[in-house]
């Protein structure tokens, strides 16, 4: 969808490659219907359809639910490298201790409320943080 609304077509080719770049996998799924992807598959093609609209912020929710820890970490790899490149990032995300070690800032919510904010490096650091929310590294 994020190309639907553009008309230069080239510009639409380079940004494809650019998201089979961060997921080569699309690549060779290319043919394939988005609903017989794998979860992890499905996942990268929800990020690179978001940046096919060339975002200042994308906003994910969750890119790691239900994910298998070595696809999970792929993820968080390519969320980091989509950053460096310009792109802001929300992420709502329940793996804490991922999402802290790629995130500038966090945010702690608890029943609906920000209850603590800092620097990721500050959340991570916190002992009663750790012990509540990254299971007491």
């Amino acid at each position: 969808m994020g190309a639907f609304i553009r008309k230069d077509r080239n510009a639409i080719q380079e940004d494809m490659k650019r998201a089979e770049e961060y997921f080569p996998i699309l690549a060779q799924r290319q043919n394939q219907l988005a609903g017989t992807l794998s979860g992890g598959e499905q996942q990268m093609l929800a990020i690179g359809r978001g940046l096919m609209a060339r975002p200042k912020l994308l906003l994910l929710d969750e890119p790691s639910m239900g994910l298998a820890p070595i696809i999970v970490e792929e993820i968080f790899d390519i969320i980091r490298m989509i950053n460096e490149t310009g792109t802001t990032i929300l992420l709502v995300e329940q793996n804490a201790y991922m999402a802290l070690h790629i995130a500038a800032k966090g945010y702690i919510l608890g029943n609906g409320k920000i209850i603590l904010s800092g620097t990721a490096a500050e959340l991570l650091e916190n002992k009663e943080i750790s012990k509540a929310y990254l299971g007491a590294l």
